[in-house]
């Protein structure tokens, strides 16, 4: 660790000033913990930084190395082509890691601008997105820092109890279906495979993905000592927005380059049980976020969003203009479920204050490298699958 800021507090910083970057500094603040203090702010585009950092307080780094000589832990909060950038030189001056989702990918040679990501080989693109995991994994070998896998899914209240529920009644779980679907990113770079490693699978599926991963991992831990982890996959993906058919009436985002804008994963574990991991562009109505677990004991629907603790009916659109309601809503008007506390709910406050005080006590509460380095591999196989017609692959081979 680099040192520690006034009256020996640990100084965050934060790489990227755009939607992830802003959630982060407010859930943070939400935490309440004492110690922790947000100091900088790094991007390539200097007016996002400044601006970030006045809102906030915070001083605008010009560098990356300007960023990291100034704090203990950076919030990686960058698109997915730089996490690897971004992650290893943390690593490499002590700096601890809370490495956005996903923990990384295949975005094409630096520079290459006619790079199309669904017509790519698929079999080069795990190869090389697993060689970039694997750089991840061993600079954090080599460091005296760690790295935070933030897959906020993992510590939302509901997935935290279903966790508990596995360890305590020493549950198998048999299999599980979940889903992160909406209707489009915010990021204008979400649609471009080179920005971002992939469309569908990688920015949504992710976190389904990665839950139904941890859960397996919870299975084990109690049951054997060690984790399930997973072996094979098989799946599928789409461009429904770009068939010859479709017909856009303007609700659903439709500006993607060359990403799937839906896909499925068929995942097989080492023992073998299964999960079905749904992801998508196409839903309307606002995030449509759940994990459902099938186990030899008991069943669970986990909702992450939306959740009915609020719901209102509002006859007039323009009265909710300064409300927010739920992320991807489309409209106010009408019934909805009003998100109380969306970050709270969704896992981003509980994530954040498990790794705060894991790092004040130089502690991981979970193998994240390891848990990081098994969604890239079911992702890219999941791509290798597709291309496959739906094949199984196996993991790793």
């Amino acid at each position: 660790m680099s040192g520690t800021g006034e009256a020996g507090a640990i100084r965050a910083g934060i790489a990227g000033s755009g939607f992830a970057a802003g959630f982060h500094y407010e859930s943070l603040l939400q935490t309440g913990l004492s110690g922790v203090e947000q100091v900088a702010v790094y991007s390539k585009t200097a007016a996002h930084r400044d601006a970030f950092a006045a809102e906030r307080g915070l001083t605008s780094c010009a560098s990356l190395d300007e960023l990291l000589d100034r704090i203990d832990v950076v919030h990686v909060c960058v698109p997915s082509v730089l996490h690897e950038e971004v992650a290893v030189a943390a690593l490499e001056r002590g700096v601890h890691v809370i490495l956005e989702k996903p923990f990384t990918g295949y975005f094409g040679s630096e520079g290459d601008e006619s790079f199309r990501g669904n017509e790519f080989p698929k079999e080069t693109m795990r190869t090389e997105a697993l060689a970039s995991a694997t750089r991840i994994v061993e600079a954090e070998r080599k460091s005296d820092a760690h790295i935070y896998y933030a897959e906020n899914w993992i510590y939302a209240p509901v997935v935290q109890k279903e966790a508990e529920i596995i360890a305590k009644t020493g549950a198998q779980v048999l299999w599980m279906i979940a889903e992160e679907s909406h209707s489009g990113s915010h990021s204008a770079a979400y649609g471009i495979w080179r920005f971002s490693g992939g469309g569908s699978l990688m920015g949504k599926g992710c976190h389904p993905l990665t839950t139904v991963l941890y859960l397996k991992r919870v299975e084990g831990a109690a049951s054997r000592g060690r984790p399930i982890r997973p072996r094979a996959v098989s799946a599928r993906v789409h461009e429904l927005t770009r068939i010859p058919g479709y017909r856009d009436l303007g609700h659903i985002r439709t500006d993607y380059d060359d990403v799937e804008d839906w896909g499925m994963m068929h995942v097989v574990f080492e023992d073998g049980t299964i999960a079905d991991v749904y992801s998508c562009e196409i839903v309307l109505g606002g995030v449509h976020n759940w994990i459902e677990v099938f186990a030899n004991n008991h069943r669970t629907r986990c909702n992450i969003n939306p959740v009915d603790a609020v719901e209102t009916y509002n006859p007039t659109e323009s009265q909710f203009d300064d409300i927010y309601v739920v992320e991807k809503i489309g409209t106010k008007q009408g019934w909805s479920k009003p998100a109380p506390d969306e970050n709270w709910m969704s896992g981003y406050v509980h994530e954040l204050r498990a790794f705060y005080e894991a790092i004040m006590k130089n502690e991981r509460p979970l193998d994240y490298a390891e848990l990081g380095y098994d969604t890239v591999d079911v992702i890219y196989s999941s791509y290798l699958s597709a291309e496959r017609g739906g094949a199984e692959v196996t993991l790793g081979s």
